[in-house]
């Protein structure tokens, strides 16, 4: 039985400035604005929407600022990297380093006029990231140059975005180390036992301290005396991404070490509950000590979300502990791979005890 290859389909004109593709009659708008063609699908196969829509479209050309038109690229990283600076200093660093990359990176050259970028060149700086760099920073990379092209369009430099199709790629299911509660303690007790450092002490208290409130390490070193309340066993938290505060409980398992470092602190309002920030060295050489996996900072904050689920609690309690809002969906999808052990064990509780029920009224009878 033979077949016949499917033919490719053909841009037809049918009106000025409108096309329709032939394989599936979805309308297009070719349109000459500033010396450039612009094609763009006007998402649509009914002929009177397509010629609304080609006239949105033509309007919205319109309305470019031709002053800009002599824009280059580099202008237009400098102008987008300023609007970056209120971000938190660690994402300022991130970005900038990804800035350096289109810098060196970008073939048609800085002096490019942003009104001649074309998406292929885009493509093809994005596929030489790619070469580079992990899913997640190759990422970074995508969002970074969609947005300063976004301004570009918000600023009325361009018509359309050279980035707006631009994809992320999905990432792969991460293998996230965690530690079990005793690992968690020998670990702390480790780094507390090296009298030859001077930040031991320190440095255990600050793992501990992550282990047993579940806070991330920025959350943790931000916190103040003043935030800590122990008359009514609450901690006050600010996340530096949102500025917003939310509580969490001095847990049992917590309010020993809180009230330890509170009395170290005199309670001086102002003065920082932790007195390091970063413990990335001290952790990491007590699990090569230790022979345990390399464990980071948020290990320990999933650490402390796993024990909550193992013993019971429910995701959107867990979720209100994280000081998320979304009921634990996040929760629910990051950390339902409980330990084997511990699924064995709820699915041992999977009695029929009804089953019995029978046999014991026949011995009643």
């Amino acid at each position: 039985m033979s077949t016949r290859a499917k033919q490719p389909g053909k841009f037809e004109k049918v009106g000025e400035c409108l096309y329709r593709y032939s394989s599936n009659d979805v309308y297009y708008a070719v349109v000459r604005h500033e010396g450039k063609l612009i094609r763009r699908s006007l998402e649509t196969d009914d002929s009177k929407l397509a010629k609304r829509n080609l006239a949105d479209f033509k309007q919205s050309l319109s309305r470019v600022d031709s002053s800009l038109g002599k824009m280059t690229v580099e202008e237009l990283l400098k102008k987008f990297q300023a609007t970056l600076k209120t971000l938190d200093a660690n994402t300022i660093q991130k970005l900038g380093f990804v800035a350096d990359h289109f810098r060196k990176d970008w073939a048609p050259g800085m002096v490019q006029a942003v009104r001649k970028v074309k998406p292929s060149e885009v493509d093809a700086w994005l596929g030489l990231m790619r070469e580079k760099y992990a899913v997640s920073y190759y990422n970074e990379h995508v969002q970074f140059v969609r947005r300063m092209f976004d301004l570009a369009v918000a600023d009325k430099a361009l018509a359309e975005s050279p980035a707006k199709d631009a994809k992320t790629v999905r990432r792969g299911t991460p293998i996230r180390a965690t530690p079990t509660w005793e690992q968690l303690k020998a670990i702390v007790e480790h780094i507390r036992s090296q009298k030859f450092n001077a930040d031991a002490e320190d440095s255990a208290d600050f793992v501990d301290f992550l282990g047993r409130s579940g806070l991330g390490n920025s959350e943790a070193a931000n916190i103040q005396c003043q935030h800590v309340n122990l008359e009514k066993g609450k901690i006050t938290v600010y996340r530096n991404k949102t500025d917003k505060g939310y509580q969490i409980p001095i847990f049992p398992q917590l309010r020993p070490l809180v009230e330890k470092l509170m009395k170290q602190a005199e309670e001086k309002p102002e003065a920082q509950l932790l007195k390091v920030d970063n413990v990335k060295k001290a952790l990491t050489n007590a699990c090569v000590r230790l022979s345990l996996p390399h464990f980071s900072h948020r290990s320990l904050r999933r650490c402390f979300v796993t024990r909550c689920i193992e013993l019971g609690m429910d995701f959107k309690t867990v979720a209100a502990l994280q000081g998320h809002t979304d009921g634990g969906v996040l929760i629910a999808k990051t950390y339902s791979h409980l330990r084997t052990e511990h699924v064995d064990s709820m699915a041992a509780r999977l009695v029929d005890n009804d089953h019995s029920a029978p046999a014991k009224q026949q011995t009643a009878q």
